[in-house]
Protein backbone atom coordinates (compact mmCIF):
# COMPACT_ATOMS: atom_id res chain seq x y z
CA UNK A 1 0.00 0.00 0.00
CA UNK A 2 1.78 3.77 -0.69
CA UNK A 3 0.63 6.40 1.60
CA UNK A 4 2.00 9.82 0.86
CA UNK A 5 3.79 12.12 3.74
CA UNK A 6 5.18 15.09 3.28
CA UNK A 7 5.93 14.29 -0.57
CA UNK A 8 7.31 10.87 0.23
CA UNK A 9 5.76 7.60 -1.13
CA UNK A 10 6.02 5.23 1.68
CA UNK A 11 5.09 1.52 0.53
CA UNK A 12 4.63 -1.03 3.88
CA UNK A 13 4.47 -4.52 3.38
CA UNK A 14 0.98 -5.78 5.04
CA UNK A 15 -0.47 -2.32 6.39
CA UNK A 16 -0.08 1.46 5.65
CA UNK A 17 2.58 2.90 7.87
CA UNK A 18 0.97 5.14 10.54
CA UNK A 19 3.20 8.00 10.42
CA UNK A 20 2.41 12.07 10.68
CA UNK A 21 3.10 14.21 7.87
CA UNK A 22 6.04 16.04 7.98
CA UNK A 23 6.16 19.54 6.84
CA UNK A 24 9.35 21.96 6.19
CA UNK A 25 7.17 25.22 4.98
CA UNK A 26 3.87 25.52 7.68
CA UNK A 27 4.97 27.77 10.56
CA UNK A 28 1.64 28.08 11.77
CA UNK A 29 1.20 25.99 15.28
CA UNK A 30 -2.47 25.83 14.95
CA UNK A 31 -2.54 24.10 11.11
CA UNK A 32 0.06 22.16 12.13
CA UNK A 33 -1.67 20.63 14.55
CA UNK A 34 -5.20 20.62 13.50
CA UNK A 35 -3.91 19.00 10.10
CA UNK A 36 -2.46 16.52 12.46
CA UNK A 37 1.47 16.79 11.06
CA UNK A 38 4.26 16.45 13.00
CA UNK A 39 5.06 18.67 15.77
CA UNK A 40 8.15 18.42 18.09
CA UNK A 41 7.45 19.20 21.26
CA UNK A 42 9.17 22.26 22.71
CA UNK A 43 5.95 23.49 25.27
CA UNK A 44 8.14 22.64 28.31
CA UNK A 45 10.23 25.77 27.21
CA UNK A 46 7.58 27.74 26.56
CA UNK A 47 5.78 27.02 29.73
CA UNK A 48 9.52 27.78 31.41
CA UNK A 49 9.42 31.15 29.76
CA UNK A 50 6.05 32.46 30.34
CA UNK A 51 5.97 32.23 34.19
CA UNK A 52 6.77 35.34 34.88
CA UNK A 53 5.84 38.81 32.95
CA UNK A 54 8.64 40.04 31.07
CA UNK A 55 10.41 41.01 27.44
CA UNK A 56 12.68 38.67 26.10
CA UNK A 57 15.22 38.15 22.37
CA UNK A 58 16.25 35.42 20.68
CA UNK A 59 18.04 35.61 17.86
CA UNK A 60 18.87 32.40 15.29
CA UNK A 61 19.56 31.56 11.78
CA UNK A 62 16.67 31.57 9.51
CA UNK A 63 14.57 28.99 8.61
CA UNK A 64 15.43 27.26 11.90
CA UNK A 65 11.95 27.72 13.77
CA UNK A 66 11.33 30.94 14.91
CA UNK A 67 8.32 31.95 13.65
CA UNK A 68 6.82 28.11 14.50
CA UNK A 69 7.97 29.48 18.27
CA UNK A 70 6.09 32.93 17.77
CA UNK A 71 2.89 30.69 16.42
CA UNK A 72 3.52 28.49 19.62
CA UNK A 73 3.51 31.39 21.97
CA UNK A 74 0.72 33.49 20.82
CA UNK A 75 -1.62 30.43 20.94
CA UNK A 76 -0.91 29.93 24.43
CA UNK A 77 -1.62 33.25 25.23
CA UNK A 78 -4.81 33.71 23.01
CA UNK A 79 -6.30 30.65 25.83
CA UNK A 80 -6.20 27.96 23.07
CA UNK A 81 -5.53 25.14 25.72
CA UNK A 82 -7.69 22.70 23.13
CA UNK A 83 -4.58 22.71 20.69
CA UNK A 84 -2.08 21.15 23.19
CA UNK A 85 -3.41 18.33 24.17
CA UNK A 86 -0.95 15.22 24.32
CA UNK A 87 1.95 18.17 25.15
CA UNK A 88 4.11 18.92 27.94
CA UNK A 89 2.42 22.25 28.49
CA UNK A 90 -1.35 20.95 28.60
CA UNK A 91 -0.76 19.20 32.25
CA UNK A 92 0.99 22.38 33.97
CA UNK A 93 -0.46 23.99 36.18
CA UNK A 94 -1.29 27.57 34.11
CA UNK A 95 -3.99 29.36 33.97
CA UNK A 96 -4.20 29.49 30.51
CA UNK A 97 -5.98 33.34 30.33
CA UNK A 98 -6.52 34.83 27.24
CA UNK A 99 -4.38 38.30 26.64
CA UNK A 100 -4.44 40.74 23.66
CA UNK A 101 -1.52 39.43 21.41
CA UNK A 102 -0.06 42.06 18.91
CA UNK A 103 1.96 39.70 16.22
CA UNK A 104 4.37 41.95 14.01
CA UNK A 105 5.79 39.65 11.71
CA UNK A 106 8.50 41.42 9.59
CA UNK A 107 9.82 38.39 7.57
CA UNK A 108 8.19 39.81 4.54
CA UNK A 109 9.44 43.52 4.63
CA UNK A 110 10.98 43.94 1.33
CA UNK A 111 11.43 47.96 2.11
CA UNK A 112 14.42 49.48 0.98
CA UNK A 113 13.31 52.93 2.30
CA UNK A 114 12.60 54.39 5.92
CA UNK A 115 9.21 55.80 3.94
CA UNK A 116 8.40 52.10 2.74
CA UNK A 117 9.11 51.25 5.72
CA UNK A 118 6.81 53.18 7.27
CA UNK A 119 3.94 52.17 5.18
CA UNK A 120 4.84 48.27 6.20
CA UNK A 121 4.59 48.87 9.33
CA UNK A 122 1.21 51.17 9.03
CA UNK A 123 -0.22 48.17 7.36
CA UNK A 124 0.61 46.10 10.04
CA UNK A 125 -0.85 47.71 12.51
CA UNK A 126 -3.95 48.73 10.40
CA UNK A 127 -4.70 45.08 10.35
CA UNK A 128 -3.97 44.45 14.08
CA UNK A 129 -6.26 47.06 15.43
CA UNK A 130 -9.06 46.13 13.33
CA UNK A 131 -8.96 42.23 14.44
CA UNK A 132 -9.65 43.85 17.56
CA UNK A 133 -12.19 45.91 16.38
CA UNK A 134 -10.31 49.15 16.69
CA UNK A 135 -9.31 52.34 14.85
CA UNK A 136 -5.44 53.40 14.88
CA UNK A 137 -5.04 56.89 16.52
CA UNK A 138 -1.65 58.95 16.49
CA UNK A 139 0.36 60.78 13.35
CA UNK A 140 3.57 58.79 13.85
CA UNK A 141 3.55 54.51 14.20
CA UNK A 142 5.57 54.46 17.14
CA UNK A 143 2.51 56.70 18.62
CA UNK A 144 0.06 54.58 16.93
CA UNK A 145 1.22 51.84 18.58
CA UNK A 146 1.78 53.15 21.92
CA UNK A 147 -1.57 53.79 21.95
CA UNK A 148 -2.57 50.55 20.02
CA UNK A 149 -1.08 48.69 23.77
CA UNK A 150 -2.96 51.50 25.53
CA UNK A 151 -6.45 50.80 24.36
CA UNK A 152 -6.04 46.93 24.08
CA UNK A 153 -4.43 46.44 27.91
CA UNK A 154 -7.60 48.07 29.40
CA UNK A 155 -9.10 44.76 30.46
CA UNK A 156 -5.53 42.65 30.22
CA UNK A 157 -2.51 43.13 29.82
CA UNK A 158 -1.07 43.07 25.89
CA UNK A 159 1.52 40.39 24.72
CA UNK A 160 3.54 41.69 22.01
CA UNK A 161 5.49 39.10 19.49
CA UNK A 162 7.69 40.48 16.89
CA UNK A 163 9.66 37.77 14.42
CA UNK A 164 12.65 38.81 12.19
CA UNK A 165 12.27 42.66 13.53
CA UNK A 166 16.03 43.08 12.08
CA UNK A 167 14.84 42.06 8.72
CA UNK A 168 14.71 45.37 6.95
CA UNK A 169 18.13 46.16 8.67
CA UNK A 170 19.54 43.08 6.77
CA UNK A 171 18.11 43.83 3.58
CA UNK A 172 19.66 46.95 3.75
CA UNK A 173 22.91 46.72 5.59
CA UNK A 174 25.10 47.89 2.50
CA UNK A 175 22.64 50.37 1.55
CA UNK A 176 22.88 54.38 2.29
CA UNK A 177 19.05 54.47 3.69
CA UNK A 178 20.08 51.54 6.24
CA UNK A 179 20.70 54.77 8.72
CA UNK A 180 16.91 55.79 7.99
CA UNK A 181 16.05 52.50 8.55
CA UNK A 182 17.56 52.26 11.66
CA UNK A 183 16.13 55.36 13.10
CA UNK A 184 12.43 54.53 11.97
CA UNK A 185 12.88 51.03 13.79
CA UNK A 186 14.40 52.69 16.86
CA UNK A 187 11.63 54.95 17.32
CA UNK A 188 9.05 51.59 16.76
CA UNK A 189 10.44 49.55 19.30
CA UNK A 190 11.18 52.01 21.93
CA UNK A 191 7.59 51.71 22.29
CA UNK A 192 7.60 47.97 23.14
CA UNK A 193 10.30 49.15 26.20
CA UNK A 194 7.56 51.83 27.74
CA UNK A 195 4.74 49.94 27.97
CA UNK A 196 5.39 49.10 31.74
CA UNK A 197 2.34 48.02 32.93
CA UNK A 198 0.61 47.61 30.06
CA UNK A 199 2.52 44.68 28.85
CA UNK A 200 2.19 40.61 30.08
CA UNK A 201 5.23 39.91 27.89
CA UNK A 202 7.17 40.45 25.21
CA UNK A 203 9.14 38.16 22.64
CA UNK A 204 11.57 39.42 19.52
CA UNK A 205 13.25 37.22 17.21
CA UNK A 206 15.61 37.79 14.60
CA UNK A 207 19.08 36.98 12.82
CA UNK A 208 21.41 39.66 14.74
CA UNK A 209 21.61 41.56 17.68
CA UNK A 210 22.50 45.17 16.27
CA UNK A 211 22.95 48.27 18.67
CA UNK A 212 21.35 51.55 18.39
CA UNK A 213 18.01 49.97 17.76
CA UNK A 214 16.43 50.98 21.07
CA UNK A 215 15.55 47.35 22.25
CA UNK A 216 19.49 46.35 23.28
CA UNK A 217 19.95 50.42 24.32
CA UNK A 218 18.71 52.43 27.54
CA UNK A 219 16.80 50.48 30.32
CA UNK A 220 14.09 47.65 30.29
CA UNK A 221 16.20 45.76 27.77
CA UNK A 222 14.81 42.20 26.59
CA UNK A 223 16.52 39.71 28.26
CA UNK A 224 19.26 37.91 25.38
CA UNK A 225 18.37 34.12 25.30
CA UNK A 226 20.65 33.82 22.27
CA UNK A 227 23.55 31.86 23.87
CA UNK A 228 21.65 30.94 27.11
CA UNK A 229 22.29 27.28 27.61
CA UNK A 230 18.75 26.56 29.51
CA UNK A 231 17.20 27.47 25.88
CA UNK A 232 20.00 26.89 23.76
CA UNK A 233 17.46 23.72 22.61
CA UNK A 234 14.47 25.61 22.06
CA UNK A 235 15.00 25.62 18.35
CA UNK A 236 16.44 22.34 15.97
CA UNK A 237 15.94 18.99 17.73
CA UNK A 238 18.40 17.25 19.89
CA UNK A 239 19.38 13.89 19.20
CA UNK A 240 16.97 12.28 21.65
CA UNK A 241 14.15 14.34 19.69
CA UNK A 242 15.30 13.54 16.82
CA UNK A 243 15.55 9.70 17.32
CA UNK A 244 12.39 9.32 19.39
CA UNK A 245 9.52 11.47 16.97
CA UNK A 246 11.26 10.35 13.80
CA UNK A 247 11.93 6.63 14.83
CA UNK A 248 9.44 5.60 11.99
CA UNK A 249 10.79 7.74 9.11
CA UNK A 250 14.25 6.58 9.93
CA UNK A 251 13.22 3.10 10.32
CA UNK A 252 11.92 3.77 6.71
CA UNK A 253 15.00 5.60 5.28
CA UNK A 254 16.95 2.37 6.30
CA UNK A 255 15.32 0.12 4.97
CA UNK A 256 15.06 1.98 1.53
CA UNK A 257 18.80 3.00 1.78
CA UNK A 258 20.08 -0.35 2.73
CA UNK A 259 21.72 1.29 5.96
CA UNK A 260 21.94 -0.30 9.52
CA UNK A 261 20.43 2.07 12.11
CA UNK A 262 23.70 3.31 13.55
CA UNK A 263 25.44 3.92 10.38
CA UNK A 264 22.28 5.79 9.10
CA UNK A 265 22.21 8.18 12.53
CA UNK A 266 26.01 8.62 11.78
CA UNK A 267 25.37 10.21 8.36
CA UNK A 268 21.93 12.31 9.43
CA UNK A 269 24.39 13.99 12.68
CA UNK A 270 27.82 14.27 10.09
CA UNK A 271 25.12 16.32 7.71
CA UNK A 272 22.08 18.01 9.72
CA UNK A 273 23.18 18.20 12.95
CA UNK A 274 26.27 20.12 14.59
CA UNK A 275 24.07 23.38 15.86
CA UNK A 276 25.70 24.67 18.85
CA UNK A 277 24.14 27.84 20.61
CA UNK A 278 25.94 27.86 23.79
CA UNK A 279 28.97 26.58 25.60
CA UNK A 280 27.61 23.91 27.28
CA UNK A 281 24.81 23.30 25.35
CA UNK A 282 23.77 19.75 23.30
CA UNK A 283 23.90 20.60 19.36
CA UNK A 284 20.73 20.75 17.21
CA UNK A 285 19.29 19.26 14.11
CA UNK A 286 18.54 21.74 11.53
CA UNK A 287 14.71 21.47 11.12
CA UNK A 288 14.37 22.61 7.83
CA UNK A 289 16.98 19.92 6.63
CA UNK A 290 15.60 16.53 8.23
CA UNK A 291 12.20 17.58 6.85
CA UNK A 292 13.42 18.26 3.47
CA UNK A 293 15.15 14.96 3.57
CA UNK A 294 12.25 12.52 4.49
CA UNK A 295 10.41 14.47 2.26
CA UNK A 296 12.36 14.10 -1.15
CA UNK A 297 11.89 11.09 -3.01
CA UNK A 298 14.90 9.50 -2.91
CA UNK A 299 16.10 10.82 0.44
CA UNK A 300 19.89 12.02 -0.47
CA UNK A 301 22.08 13.84 1.52
CA UNK A 302 22.09 16.71 0.05
CA UNK A 303 21.91 20.35 0.47
CA UNK A 304 18.30 21.46 1.50
CA UNK A 305 18.53 24.23 4.02
CA UNK A 306 21.23 25.99 2.42
CA UNK A 307 19.52 26.48 -0.84
CA UNK A 308 17.00 28.34 1.10
CA UNK A 309 19.47 30.48 2.54
CA UNK A 310 22.16 31.30 -0.07
CA UNK A 311 24.40 33.61 2.30
CA UNK A 312 25.50 35.72 -1.02
CA UNK A 313 26.30 38.67 1.55
CA UNK A 314 28.91 36.32 2.73
CA UNK A 315 30.49 35.31 0.07
CA UNK A 316 31.09 38.78 -1.16
CA UNK A 317 32.28 39.62 2.26
CA UNK A 318 35.04 36.85 2.38
CA UNK A 319 35.90 38.04 -1.73
CA UNK A 320 35.44 41.80 -1.37
CA UNK A 321 37.48 42.09 2.03
CA UNK A 322 40.18 39.54 1.66
CA UNK A 323 38.36 37.71 4.60
CA UNK A 324 40.78 34.91 5.75
CA UNK A 325 38.65 32.13 6.65
CA UNK A 326 41.40 29.83 7.74
CA UNK A 327 42.55 32.20 9.92
CA UNK A 328 39.12 32.59 11.99
CA UNK A 329 37.90 28.51 11.61
CA UNK A 330 41.40 28.00 13.60
CA UNK A 331 41.88 30.86 16.28
CA UNK A 332 39.36 31.68 19.42
CA UNK A 333 37.53 34.39 19.41
CA UNK A 334 36.68 36.44 22.61
CA UNK A 335 32.59 35.73 23.50
CA UNK A 336 32.66 39.53 23.28
CA UNK A 337 32.83 38.91 19.60
CA UNK A 338 28.81 38.05 19.87
CA UNK A 339 27.39 41.11 21.75
CA UNK A 340 25.07 43.34 20.44
CA UNK A 341 27.38 45.30 17.33
CA UNK A 342 26.27 48.53 15.26
CA UNK A 343 25.64 47.75 11.37
CA UNK A 344 28.45 49.47 10.12
CA UNK A 345 31.19 47.43 12.34
CA UNK A 346 29.58 44.04 11.97
CA UNK A 347 32.40 41.68 13.13
CA UNK A 348 32.36 39.08 10.21
CA UNK A 349 32.69 35.93 12.95
CA UNK A 350 29.45 36.97 14.49
CA UNK A 351 28.05 37.82 11.66
CA UNK A 352 29.19 34.19 10.41
CA UNK A 353 27.50 32.48 13.74
CA UNK A 354 24.52 34.30 13.89
CA UNK A 355 23.50 33.00 10.39
CA UNK A 356 24.03 29.87 10.98
CA UNK A 357 27.17 29.28 8.62
CA UNK A 358 29.55 28.83 11.73
CA UNK A 359 29.12 26.92 14.74
CA UNK A 360 30.65 26.72 18.51
CA UNK A 361 33.16 23.75 18.61
CA UNK A 362 34.60 24.03 22.46
CA UNK A 363 35.10 26.99 24.40
CA UNK A 364 37.77 27.46 27.07
CA UNK A 365 38.17 29.77 29.99
CA UNK A 366 41.46 32.00 30.32
CA UNK A 367 42.06 34.76 33.04
CA UNK A 368 37.96 34.74 33.30
CA UNK A 369 37.38 35.68 29.93
CA UNK A 370 35.39 32.97 27.91
CA UNK A 371 36.86 32.09 24.21
CA UNK A 372 35.40 29.84 21.76
CA UNK A 373 36.47 27.80 18.63
CA UNK A 374 34.31 28.13 15.95
CA UNK A 375 33.92 26.03 12.91
CA UNK A 376 31.13 24.70 10.09
CA UNK A 377 28.25 22.81 12.23
CA UNK A 378 28.04 19.96 9.00
CA UNK A 379 28.68 18.76 6.23
CA UNK A 380 25.42 20.26 4.47
CA UNK A 381 26.81 23.61 5.80
CA UNK A 382 30.30 23.32 4.98
CA UNK A 383 30.29 21.49 1.59
CA UNK A 384 27.91 24.26 0.33
CA UNK A 385 29.16 27.25 1.63
CA UNK A 386 32.61 26.48 0.35
CA UNK A 387 30.84 25.42 -3.01
CA UNK A 388 29.46 28.83 -3.31
CA UNK A 389 33.08 30.36 -1.87
CA UNK A 390 34.77 28.70 -4.64
CA UNK A 391 32.71 29.79 -7.41
CA UNK A 392 33.22 33.15 -6.07
CA UNK A 393 36.93 33.17 -6.01
CA UNK A 394 37.23 31.65 -9.26
CA UNK A 395 34.36 33.10 -11.16
CA UNK A 396 34.32 29.57 -13.11
CA UNK A 397 31.28 28.22 -13.38
CA UNK A 398 29.75 26.05 -11.00
CA UNK A 399 29.42 22.57 -12.56
CA UNK A 400 33.41 23.29 -13.87
CA UNK A 401 34.89 24.03 -11.06
CA UNK A 402 32.69 21.07 -9.06
CA UNK A 403 34.52 18.86 -11.92
CA UNK A 404 38.23 19.59 -11.20
CA UNK A 405 37.56 19.17 -7.77
CA UNK A 406 36.07 15.96 -8.36
CA UNK A 407 38.91 14.71 -10.21
CA UNK A 408 41.45 16.49 -7.45
CA UNK A 409 40.10 14.10 -4.98
CA UNK A 410 40.32 10.89 -7.40
CA UNK A 411 43.69 11.06 -7.88
CA UNK A 412 44.44 12.17 -4.40
CA UNK A 413 42.25 8.85 -3.30
CA UNK A 414 45.20 6.92 -5.37
CA UNK A 415 48.14 8.39 -4.21
CA UNK A 416 49.09 10.13 -6.95
CA UNK A 417 49.96 13.40 -6.20
CA UNK A 418 51.44 14.03 -9.44
CA UNK A 419 48.11 13.86 -11.94
CA UNK A 420 46.77 15.52 -8.81
CA UNK A 421 49.00 18.45 -9.01
CA UNK A 422 48.74 18.76 -12.89
CA UNK A 423 44.71 19.38 -12.09
CA UNK A 424 45.53 21.73 -9.75
CA UNK A 425 47.99 23.79 -11.96
CA UNK A 426 45.29 23.66 -14.67
CA UNK A 427 42.70 24.32 -12.13
CA UNK A 428 44.58 27.96 -10.95
CA UNK A 429 45.01 28.43 -14.98
CA UNK A 430 41.95 28.87 -16.27
CA UNK A 431 41.27 31.67 -13.53
CA UNK A 432 44.65 32.85 -12.33
CA UNK A 433 43.96 36.43 -14.78
CA UNK A 434 41.65 36.88 -12.54
CA UNK A 435 43.18 36.74 -9.28
CA UNK A 436 44.24 40.45 -8.22
CA UNK A 437 45.45 39.83 -4.75
CA UNK A 438 48.92 38.59 -4.24
CA UNK A 439 48.52 36.84 -1.08
CA UNK A 440 48.50 33.15 0.19
CA UNK A 441 45.63 33.11 1.77
CA UNK A 442 43.78 34.50 -1.67
CA UNK A 443 45.02 30.93 -3.22
CA UNK A 444 44.92 28.88 -0.06
CA UNK A 445 40.92 29.80 0.06
CA UNK A 446 40.70 28.24 -2.74
CA UNK A 447 42.52 25.17 -2.47
CA UNK A 448 40.98 24.73 0.77
CA UNK A 449 37.25 24.98 -0.64
CA UNK A 450 38.22 22.22 -3.41
CA UNK A 451 37.89 19.70 -0.85
CA UNK A 452 36.03 20.96 1.79
CA UNK A 453 32.93 21.38 -0.86
CA UNK A 454 33.29 17.91 -1.46
CA UNK A 455 32.62 17.00 2.15
CA UNK A 456 36.92 16.28 3.06
CA UNK A 457 38.48 17.14 5.85
CA UNK A 458 40.89 20.41 4.92
CA UNK A 459 42.02 22.36 8.06
CA UNK A 460 45.38 24.55 8.41
CA UNK A 461 47.71 22.93 10.74
CA UNK A 462 49.89 26.23 11.60
CA UNK A 463 48.55 29.43 10.69
CA UNK A 464 51.11 32.80 11.33
CA UNK A 465 50.84 36.21 10.84
CA UNK A 466 51.71 36.47 7.07
CA UNK A 467 49.22 33.41 6.05
CA UNK A 468 52.12 30.49 5.92
CA UNK A 469 50.57 27.60 6.63
CA UNK A 470 50.69 24.16 6.55
CA UNK A 471 47.77 22.41 5.10
CA UNK A 472 46.18 18.75 5.96
CA UNK A 473 44.37 17.00 3.98
CA UNK A 474 42.82 14.03 5.13
CA UNK A 475 41.04 11.40 2.08
CA UNK A 476 40.31 8.01 2.70
CA UNK A 477 43.45 6.06 3.37
CA UNK A 478 46.13 8.95 2.94
CA UNK A 479 46.88 11.98 5.12
CA UNK A 480 48.56 14.85 2.93
CA UNK A 481 50.24 17.54 4.54
CA UNK A 482 50.21 20.51 1.77
CA UNK A 483 52.89 23.90 2.54
CA UNK A 484 52.12 26.26 -0.21
CA UNK A 485 54.07 28.69 -1.00
CA UNK A 486 53.70 32.06 -3.00
CA UNK A 487 57.45 32.60 -5.03
CA UNK A 488 59.24 30.70 -2.73
CA UNK A 489 60.69 26.98 -3.95
CA UNK A 490 59.09 24.04 -3.79
CA UNK A 491 62.11 22.72 -2.41
CA UNK A 492 61.89 24.97 0.29
CA UNK A 493 58.26 24.94 1.13
CA UNK A 494 59.05 20.52 1.45
CA UNK A 495 62.11 21.51 3.61
CA UNK A 496 60.00 23.60 5.67
CA UNK A 497 57.41 20.55 6.52
CA UNK A 498 59.83 18.19 7.59
CA UNK A 499 61.33 21.15 9.58
CA UNK A 500 58.20 21.67 11.50
CA UNK A 501 57.70 17.59 12.15
CA UNK A 502 53.58 18.42 12.15
CA UNK A 503 53.47 15.22 10.28
CA UNK A 504 54.61 13.04 13.00
CA UNK A 505 51.62 12.85 15.01
CA UNK A 506 49.72 10.96 12.33
CA UNK A 507 52.08 8.52 11.93
CA UNK A 508 50.25 5.83 14.38
CA UNK A 509 46.80 6.20 12.69
CA UNK A 510 47.88 3.92 10.53
CA UNK A 511 47.39 5.92 7.37
CA UNK A 512 50.21 6.91 4.54
CA UNK A 513 51.21 10.06 4.84
CA UNK A 514 52.18 12.58 1.99
CA UNK A 515 54.41 15.43 2.37
CA UNK A 516 53.64 17.90 -0.71
CA UNK A 517 55.55 21.19 -0.89
CA UNK A 518 54.07 23.91 -3.53
CA UNK A 519 54.78 27.31 -4.95
CA UNK A 520 52.12 29.97 -6.27
CA UNK A 521 54.42 32.73 -8.85
CA UNK A 522 52.54 36.21 -7.74
CA UNK A 523 53.58 37.61 -11.53
CA UNK A 524 51.94 34.78 -13.90
CA UNK A 525 49.18 34.19 -10.73
CA UNK A 526 49.79 29.85 -11.46
CA UNK A 527 51.18 27.64 -9.89
CA UNK A 528 54.26 26.73 -11.42
CA UNK A 529 55.84 23.58 -8.97
CA UNK A 530 55.72 21.01 -6.63
CA UNK A 531 57.83 18.51 -4.80
CA UNK A 532 56.47 15.41 -2.75
CA UNK A 533 57.40 12.58 -1.04
CA UNK A 534 56.15 10.15 1.24
CA UNK A 535 56.82 9.45 4.90
CA UNK A 536 58.42 6.31 5.21
CA UNK A 537 56.58 4.21 8.40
Amino acid sequence: MQKSAGGCIFISQGGELNMKRLTSSVYSFEKIINEGKLYVDKTEYIWNLIQDDGSYFLARPRRFGKSLTISTLEAVFQGRKDLFKGLAIYDKPYDWKKYPVIHLDFANCMAQTADELEDFIFDKLTMIAAQFGLELQGLSNPTRFEKLIGDLSKQNPVVVLVDEYDKPILNNAMSPNVADILSALKAFYSTIKIGDGKERFAFITGVSKFSHVSLFSGMNNPTDLTMSSRYATLLGYTQTEFETYFDEYIEYAMLKLNLGREEFLQKMKDWYDGYRFSKNAESVYNPVSVAKFFESQELDFSNYWFETATPSFLIDYCKHNQFDLENALTNPVPASTFSAYEVDKIHPLALFFQTGYLTIKDSYEELGFTFYHLGYPNKEVQSSFEEKLLVAYTELPEGVSSQFSVNIVVSLKKGDVEAAMQLLKSFYAGFAFKLQEKKEHYYQAIFFAIFRSLGFSAYAESPTSDGSIDAVVKIDDWIYVFELKLDISAKKALEQIEEKDYYRKYIMTGKRIMLVGANFDSKTRQLTEWLFKEVKQ
